[in-house]
């Protein structure tokens, strides 16, 4: 058996190391594919040499371009490299386009799909993502769910997939490297502060969501941490908010960050403001529990609201602001981590190689 890896943004690098790892060290033919979905060196290449992983075997050139362009060239550069690598099994992980196509490809082909993080869903229909994680479940063999909430709802849209329960490997992840972490990260950001990220398009796309985040973090006191990701930079830019946004005091805005850098920033951070879903679930790992306020109006990690981890905001300033204000006032304790022990990839493993 031979099993292709899968990647195309950070979140999936990240969430995938651990099970590189697992079929490394038990001495698995593998192959790691990656789609160039995130093409910038900043948010994707630097990961692999973080993370000590070996360079993928095949590097396909999707870039930029619309949803359809994505995943088109994904779909035509996926067919060729599993041919060429003698795959037999592929494994995918979330819900980018890279996913979808990844799935697509393979099934086509007549190879077992291996979904990492099913049953994920937000029943918004505005995110492309929506779509993408639903259809890679209705196509995949394996459907590895996080946690049994997401094992309900494969079951409940019937798909034909085996359905296993695993954790997520997020939490593998942020295990087993925070030590990497505190020994080479090279963020260092005296006193407190809060940590901000937002890059997702129904956000940053909007002008009037965008002066809705500008008057939230104007209204926060003392720093605010902001790793700025390209898509977000340049739709301030472009809407010409990010003169506002510089100068807004305490605001101190980052590049992009690395894994290990952005681990330490989780861990130190008072709370965190974001939009995306990956974090929602590393905020929950036993070594970092921090609270998260979701800047979007739906989420597919219910797991993450339900043990008091995340609290769903939306995008209007006072609305955040007042769920801020109660958590200041009134304190947080937040349950164990929903997402598993850490021991996610091992399940998988001995899934696919069973």
């Amino acid at each position: 058996m031979r099993v292709a890896v899968v990647l195309g943004t950070r979140p999936e690098i990240i969430k995938m190391s651990p099970l590189i790892r697992e079929l490394k060290d038990r001495d698995i033919p593998y192959d790691v594919i990656h789609t160039g979905q995130h093409y910038d060196h900043e948010v994707s290449e630097i990961f692999f040499k973080e993370l000590n992983l070996s360079p993928p075997e095949e590097h396909i050139g999707v870039g930029s371009g619309s949803q359809a362009e994505q995943t088109g060239k994904a779909l035509m550069g996926l067919e060729k490299a599993y041919a060429t690598l003698g795959s037999d099994i592929v494994l995918v992980q979330g819900d980018t386009n890279t996913v979808l196509a990844g799935a697509l490809a393979a099934v086509k082909m007549d190879l077992k799909v291996g979904h990492v993080e099913a049953g994920l869903r937000s029943y918004d229909l505005r995110m492309p993502e929506e779509h993408n994680r639903r259809l890679t479940d209705h196509c995949s063999h394996h459907l590895f769910a996080p946690t049994e909430k997401s094992a309900e709802i494969l079951r409940g849209e019937k798909v034909w997939g085996d359905i296993h329960v695993t954790g997520n490997t997020v939490i593998d992840a942020c295990m087993q490297n925070m030590e990497i972490a505190q020994e080479k990260s090279r963020v260092d950001i005296p006193g407190e502060y809060v940590l901000v990220t937002a890059h997702r398009a129904e956000n940053v796309d909007d002008r009037s969501v965008l002066k809705q985040f500008l008057d939230v973090f104007e209204n926060i006191p003392g720093t605010k941490v902001y790793p700025i990701h390209p898509r977000a930079e340049k739709m301030f830019k472009h809407t010409g908010l990010y003169s506002k946004l510089k100068d807004i005091t305490g605001m101190k805005l980052m590049k992009p960050q690395g894994y290990l850098e952005f681990l330490m920033l989780m861990k130190n951070a008072r709370y965190i403001l974001t939009d995306s879903g990956g974090i929602q679930e590393e905020a929950t790992a036993p070594n970092i529990k921090k609270k998260v306020f979701v800047l979007r109006e739906s989420t597919e990690r219910p797991e993450a609201v339900d043990a008091g981890f995340a609290e769903v905001v939306g995008t209007n300033s006072d609305d955040i602001l007042n769920a801020i204000d109660r958590f200041e006032q009134d304190g947080w304790k937040p349950e164990d981590c929903p997402y598993g022990d850490g021991r996610a990839s091992e399940r998988i493993v001995n899934i696919i190689t069973g």
